[in-house]
């Protein structure tokens, strides 16, 4: 057996991450002339609102692509059909709106808080929309106050010594002056977090409080004049960040069904003996 020699090792190591490298290079080149591509741009005039042409679009996609080229070793259906959702409601894939984040070979869409607000505030009823995070040293100061679903005060600390993140809200205001408002504590959050399949990783891991944000005000979508296309897309999106939730098996019934009277009786008889049998254990003890 040849004398172990780590200059070699190197050398092979960094050939394989060069070949890596130029597959991937030569992935995103593939990638780019399918998006140029005349086919995939009539795809896209298809769905695309009048504010977002073709070229725009996959220029932008393009750029995200790049930017993170995890994306390139996806399977490209999983991706053109995450690029054809986003332009069949008029977001782009921008990583402020909406992020394209792969899952091993799998691409999938996560529409953020940002672009869910602007898709409400297309409808005409919503005045305004809002959502923020809580610092403890804003609970502490007495500088935030909900009180029956609604965020009666909040001045927001400038500091930078405010602690940890203790909660977030979302609100909105309709053009009739109704305000409806939806917050929620960071167990609560942690929790939703801790159910996603993207929890550890993405946006939850380098955009925490923008995260945050999203899940409160997805709880305050419900509340919202959203159009069924919208609707349908939220709960694909859910399903596309829960699909690794544990099912719950439903509870045993506390009673089982009595059938007769003869039935009915046995099982008084036997709840009137159990305290017996207890103290009886008790006494033994």
């Amino acid at each position: 057996m040849p004398p172990f020699n780590p200059t070699l090792l190197d050398l092979q190591t960094k050939k394989m991450s060069n070949k890596n490298q130029i597959a991937t290079q030569e992935k995103i080149n593939t990638i780019e002339k399918h998006l140029a591509s005349d086919m995939f741009h009539q795809k896209l005039a298809q769905a695309l609102p009048q504010h977002l042409t073709p070229q725009r679009f996959a220029n932008v996609a393009l750029t995200q692509i790049r930017t993170n080229p995890a994306l390139a070793k996806c399977d490209d259906r999983s991706l053109f059909n995450c690029l054809l959702q986003l332009g069949q409601i008029g977001l782009e894939a921008d990583g402020r709106r909406a992020h394209l984040v792969p899952y091993g070979t799998e691409c999938t869409l996560l529409i953020d808080y940002k672009g869910l607000v602007e898709l409400a505030l297309r409808n005409g009823d919503v005045a305004r929309i809002h959502a923020d995070v809580v610092y403890e040293l804003e609970i502490e100061n007495g500088d935030f106050i909900y009180d029956r679903g609604k965020v009666e005060k909040h001045h927001k600390s400038l500091l930078p010594n405010r602690g940890m993140v203790v909660a977030a809200y979302a609100e909105v205001e309709f053009k009739n002056g109704t305000v409806k408002a939806e917050i929620m504590t960071r167990e609560e959050i942690e929790t939703i977090r801790n159910q996603s399949k993207a929890g550890k990783n993405g946006p939850w891991v380098h955009h925490w409080n923008e995260m945050a944000k999203k899940t409160v005000f997805r709880r305050l979508s419900k509340w919202l004049p959203l159009s069924p296309e919208i609707r349908e897309h939220m709960e694909k999106d859910d399903e596309s960040q829960f699909s690794n939730m544990k099912r719950v098996q439903p509870a045993t019934p506390l009673f089982a069904q009595i059938d007769s009277t003869k039935q009915a009786q046995e099982i008084i008889e036997k709840i009137a003996k159990k305290p017996e049998a207890e103290e009886a254990q008790d006494d033994n003890a």
